[in-house]
């Protein structure tokens, strides 16, 4: 099991002890007058100044990577947080299981619907539930679904219609067609789902669907391991660049400002610490923003791309940072909205809405029960009230705080609604799906 430790400069970057010590007095106060009185009462700052929290080389983990090599963790009086580099989400998921206590971790960057499905024990050995939480978006959109150059000719896009006919031509062959995802039921997983459904691709009948850690997909296109992939960035702008694939289309392009990564917490964790965890949300939420800021993002390619932290070239995170899209294919675009939104859009709050689609589209293609009770999940794993106590302790201007925990019906590439107030309709008018609704 990888749990690979990361070495970091001993002063933060552009913070001085003083303001480090300034910041946490700040925090604190502010914290201890949402808190009720009780056992922590007392307590100066948070129950403990350290966590231990994973992540993938991904550019949506860039928050909890700022946060760290920033000073905010220890503005916040958490001088202590590790941030270590997990070797895929299966390895994120087992140490999660095992907590930060027993030598794991206590919460991470991770893919949204991995919260519930944890929580439930439906990925877990002898699914034995780990309850989380979801304490803040990380990002809104910069997926990419990609296509090897075996299909270049076809010009594929977010319609993935001429596929159906050359994927079948394939298997008549006798050859085996592969598509590649990061975690069974992740999002990934998922948009790669919806993208082939939408074209009348069954994922499970038509394809193999596998799954491949986000550093090694490159790398296994390159020796024709796979016909497709999904996965964020910064690895679908290295495949073009080393020119292997091309980009079919962005993941924003099927579903405009859709919710991506999570902060997602061991609930044990967060229920034993509350001020702790109030002090690491508003480290990340401070990272969020500093991460959404244009003049920050050569800076955060810089920081992200270095050796200890994913070891990729910048040119290989800065243009679609940015929005500048280059397919691979001849389509390129510069300044589109299809950037990585870390803070705009309220990219940070985790509205119930978007963790309710998780859920259904679980339960679409049978990684949660059919029968399961949607809100009751979502409200118990869903702590975005802890979200909104952290952004008023960090002073988030109550305009850039939702009124609702619902962003309302969303639509999709396709046409496709979904209303939260009515999921199970819009499961329902699904072709393609294993549940029986």
């Amino acid at each position: 099991m990888s749990n690979e430790r990361v070495d970091m400069a001993d002063k933060p970057l552009g913070l001085s002890r003083r303001d480090a010590l300034k910041g946490a007095a700040a925090t604190f106060a502010a914290a201890k007058a949402l808190l009720p009185c009780g056992a922590f009462a007392q307590a100066a700052g948070p129950e403990t100044v350290k966590a231990t929290l994973g992540y993938i080389a991904l550019t949506d983990a860039a928050p909890l990577i700022i946060a760290k090599e920033k000073g905010l963790f220890a503005k916040h009086g958490l001088p202590e947080v590790d941030v270590l580099k997990q070797a895929s989400w299966g390895a994120t998921r087992d140490n999660l299981v095992l907590g930060g206590a027993s030598n794991g971790i206590d919460g991470a960057h991770i893919l949204t619907p991995m919260t519930y499905l944890i929580s439930t024990g439906k990925v877990t050995q002898n699914n034995a539930p780990t309850p989380m939480y979801v304490l803040a978006r990380l990002n809104l959109d910069c997926q990419g679904i990609s296509v090897s150059n075996e299909y270049k000719d076809l010009k594929i896009t977010s319609k993935a219609d001429a596929l159906k006919a050359a994927f079948a031509k394939k298997r008549a062959e006798g050859k085996e067609v592969k598509v590649a995802m990061t975690f069974p039921g992740g999002t990934h997983d998922l948009w790669l789902r919806y993208w082939l459904a939408a074209a009348g691709i069954d994922p499970d009948k038509d394809v193999s669907t596998i799954v491949v850690p986000p550093p090694q997909m490159v790398a296994n296109m390159k020796v024709g391991n796979m016909d497709a992939f999904c996965v964020g960035e910064p690895w679908n702008e290295q495949l073009v660049n080393q020119g292997i694939g091309y980009t079919a289309c962005v993941t924003g392009e099927l579903w405009a400002k859709h919710p991506e990564k999570a902060l997602g917490m061991r609930a044990e964790w967060v229920d034993k610490n509350p001020k702790a965890a109030a002090a690491l949300l508003a480290a990340v939420l401070e990272a969020q923003q500093w991460c959404d800021k244009d003049e920050n993002k050569a800076e955060l390619a810089g920081i992200v791309g270095r050796r200890q932290w994913f070891n990729v070239p910048v040119a290989d995170i800065l243009g679609r940072l940015k929005g500048d899209i280059n397919y691979g294919n001849g389509r390129a675009v510069k300044g589109s909205k299809q950037f990585m939104k870390f803070w705009r859009d309220q990219a940070s709050y985790p509205f119930k809405s978007h963790d309710a689609w998780f859920v259904v589209e679980d339960m679409r293609w049978g990684k949660l029960d059919p029968k399961t009770d949607v809100k009751a999940l979502v409200d118990k794993v869903n702590r975005e009230d802890l979200w909104r106590e952290a952004a008023k302790a960090i002073g988030v201007s109550a305009k850039d705080i939702p009124a609702s925990t619902s962003r309302g019906k969303e639509t999709f590439f396709d046409g496709k609604v979904f209303d939260p107030d009515d999921p199970l309709a819009y499961l329902k008018s699904l072709a393609i799906k294993r549940a029986e609704v």
